[in-house]
């Protein structure tokens, strides 16, 4: 294990903030994950993965553990399913290219997000009509105060929209070591029905799609809606897409006929969030190099020396805006730090 000082997080966060760490570890293997915990005169920890949900507004005075465990295998095969366990430190886009290629299915709506394995059961990571609670078998973490590993099945981790037990009550309490994915190898059940999703399937001439045409697809769609954080510091979308009461809906409905909204299975209304950001004109909007995109407004930007406080006082202006033009209060997808 290496403790390392002074560490600056730039590569280590999509949205490029450049802010050091007191104390910084790479975590390859759950031993040395023990090791880092265990050790002492060292600030508290602070656990890291992909950064790509993520909002770093000053210097982290922490034992910073970068989560970096490699390593994926099938557990089992029984007729048409298969258990994938992926241990923390995979690459999440890269995991869903290499499950494509192996001919199995589930994965193939949440191509191209950001992050690591490990963190996805953690925001219920979600896109084009499908949720990792949706393939989700069982994840193993380790617990932070005795170093015993607890597995954790789909119940346990209490999903919610991108929420998780360990967003709340688990939060620095537990850190995911493994997740078990439960996918198909040739009964497919696929979810095209998300708008824009049928329209790219469409355009391209396919109307008997197999996981990696609907990958393709979703992979087509989010390049031209979604900057490539390798390009221009963002954490995806900033903000969740707020669900309101019927009754709050059908008063905006009235002053806004063109406000969009979905309804969902508990009676509530499920509003676009980037419409709303959209509406109140920020847009392409730009402050310094903190700004939001020109193609998605629910994407915040870092053109390349912002701040994290700089964005975050972005947001904030956001937030603000739209609950005095709507009423509507937006809650931050990113964990702000």
């Amino acid at each position: 294990m290496e403790l390392r000082k002074n560490v600056s997080l730039k590569p280590y966060n999509t949205f490029g903030i450049d802010v050091q760490a007191s104390h910084f570890v790479e975590v390859r293997s759950v031993d040395t994950l023990r090791e880092a915990l265990a050790l002492e005169g060292v600030p508290p920890p602070f656990i890291l993965g992909g950064g790509s949900n993520l909002l770093l507004t000053g210097p982290l005075k922490a034992l910073v553990l970068y989560i970096n465990i490699p390593g994926k295998e099938i557990v089992r095969e029984a007729g048409n399913e298969v258990v994938l366990r992926v241990m923390a430190g995979e690459n999440w886009h890269e995991l869903v290219m290499w499950s494509l290629r192996q001919g199995f299915g589930g994965l193939e709506n949440l191509s191209l997000i950001p992050g690591k394995a490990g963190t996805a059961p953690i925001q219920n990571i979600g896109a084009y009509g499908v949720e990792l609670k949706d393939v989700f078998q069982s994840c193993e973490a380790l617990d932070m105060a005795s170093g015993k590993l607890r597995r954790f099945d789909r119940e346990a981790c209490r999903f919610g929209y991108r929420d998780s037990f360990f967003k709340r009550e688990g939060k620095g309490k537990y850190i995911i070591v493994s997740v078990d994915f439960r996918l198909t190898r040739k009964e497919h059940q696929l979810h095209t029905s998300y708008g824009d999703l049928q329209k790219e399937l469409q355009a391209a001439g396919i109307t008997n799609p197999g996981p990696p045409d609907v990958a393709r697809a979703v992979i087509a769609i989010r390049q031209r809606k979604l900057p490539d954080p390798a390009q221009l510091g963002n954490s995806g979308s900033f903000f969740k897409n707020p669900v309101i009461p019927q009754t709050l809906y059908d008063d905006l409905k009235k002053q806004f006929p063109e406000l969009p909204g979905y309804l969902q299975d508990g009676g509530e209304v499920k509003v676009p969030a980037g419409w709303l950001i959209e509406r109140c004109g920020f847009k392409g909007f730009r402050q310094g190099d903190a700004g939001v995109h020109e193609h998605q407004a629910l994407v915040l930007v870092n053109y390349g020396r912002a701040s994290g406080q700089e964005i975050l006082g972005l947001s904030l202006d956001i937030r603000k805006a739209v609950l005095r033009e709507y009423s509507i209060a937006l809650q931050p997808e990113v964990n702000v730090i």
